[in-house]
């Protein structure tokens, strides 16, 4: 018998949390939700559907890993289900983000200040 899963949240290493956060509120659309006391850590937590986001405010240096240098779609990415395609694209565009669309239509990634690959895709439930 399996373990009972499901996912809670995603999160990102930030170098600068108020840049993220217009990314993430003005440009996807997140609300901001109650988030503890962590003390000097500094973040923002987001609900997205039955998932929360994670934003970790981290020092220059701290070893938490790299993104990929390019828009990779192929690379670790976080994905998240919108509504209306053509919607989406143009927020992304109007705030001058590189953008990469799948040839079969529906899918479109772009990358967060910090070079973290995101995906909005259309989905039948969204």
């Amino acid at each position: 018998m399996g373990l009972s899963i499901s996912a809670h949240h995603m999160s990102f290493p930030v170098r600068d949390l108020e840049r993220s956060r217009a990314f993430y509120e003005g440009v996807l659309g997140l609300e901001p939700i109650p988030r503890p006391d962590m003390g000097p850590v500094r973040g923002v937590w987001y609900r997205a559907g039955p998932c929360e986001v994670h934003l970790i405010e981290v020092p220059e240096g701290a070893p938490v890993g790299e993104p990929p240098p390019v828009l990779n779609p192929m690379g670790r990415h976080a994905a998240f289900a919108v509504a209306d395609y053509e919607e989406a694209k143009a927020a992304l565009l109007a705030h001058d983000l590189e953008i990469l669309e799948s040839p079969r239509g529906g899918q479109i990634w772009t990358r967060d200040p910090d070079g973290h690959v995101i995906e909005l895709i259309v989905t039948a439930t969204p």
